[in-house]
């Protein structure tokens, strides 16, 4: 019989402890979603390097919010240890205190999604922050508050990645392979879903998402992208 393939048991696993530990989180990014959505905001996400990939999980895909969009950062993650280069980003950024905003982090430590965090916290706005709780707390911050990101979030989704991200070892290697925190688009649909389930007891329609690939989906986008173009297309 053919040996198991450890990744997939990995993440299985994973997958089991996020849905027990982090069910309480979960629920409270879904209502800061759904309540800032029905005032008329939006949901905003920013993850630099690796990190994007789950950025993009909330914004511009299938069965996802219209009402979303991903700040994106030009530089790739390239300047993410420079200090003001986050301060830099957010002066074309438009954040109001009406919007949700999402930063991913595996560690939390530099000083780009740092000061993004900074500038959403100033606005006024909730700030839902994606980390490996454990593994940053053993951290220092790069950035001279001293402050780690974790540290100005409303609501935290720890996506239990263990320090250094890769979790598999193979004989023969001195260093881990295959990183976890890529799990954190999985915490992120399940909160898509929390706060779409949400609004929709609070009797009000959330702008979803449907497939250009679908026949009648790019009509129905345009139809209602008219009410937030001004916003998601804006930097």
């Amino acid at each position: 019989m053919m040996e198991r393939n450890r990744y997939f048991e990995t993440i299985e696993n994973l997958l089991k402890r996020l849905e027990n530990s982090q069910r309480e989180s979960i629920h409270q990014a879904a209502a800061f979603i759904a309540d800032a959505i029905m005032a008329g905001g939006i949901l905003q996400s920013f993850g630099s390097g690796h990190s994007y990939a789950a950025a993009i999980e909330v914004a511009g895909r299938a069965g996802g919010l219209f009402a979303a969009k991903v700040i994106k950062d030009p530089a790739m993650g390239i300047y993410e240890v420079l200090e003001g280069s986050g301060s830099i980003l957010m002066r074309k950024v438009e954040v109001l205190p009406e919007d949700v905003v999402i930063i991913i982090s595996n560690s939390g430590r530099n000083p780009l999604p740092i000061e993004i965090a900074m500038k959403v916290k100033a606005v006024g706005a909730k700030l839902i922050v994606v980390t490996s709780l454990d593994a940053s707390k053993k951290l220092t911050s790069r950035h001279s508050s001293g402050k780690r990101l974790y540290e100005f979030a409303d609501v935290i989704l720890d996506n239990l990645s263990v320090e250094g991200d890769a979790a598999v070892a193979v004989d023969g290697l001195p260093v881990n392979i295959c990183g976890t925190s890529s799990i954190a688009a999985a915490l992120l649909q399940a909160t898509i879903l929390e706060a779409v389930e949400l609004m929709l007891k609070r009797g009000y329609t959330p702008p979803v998402r449907l497939s250009a690939n679908v026949d009648g989906g790019t009509e129905r986008s345009l139809e209602i992208e008219k009410q937030y173009k001004q916003r998601i297309y804006h930097l």
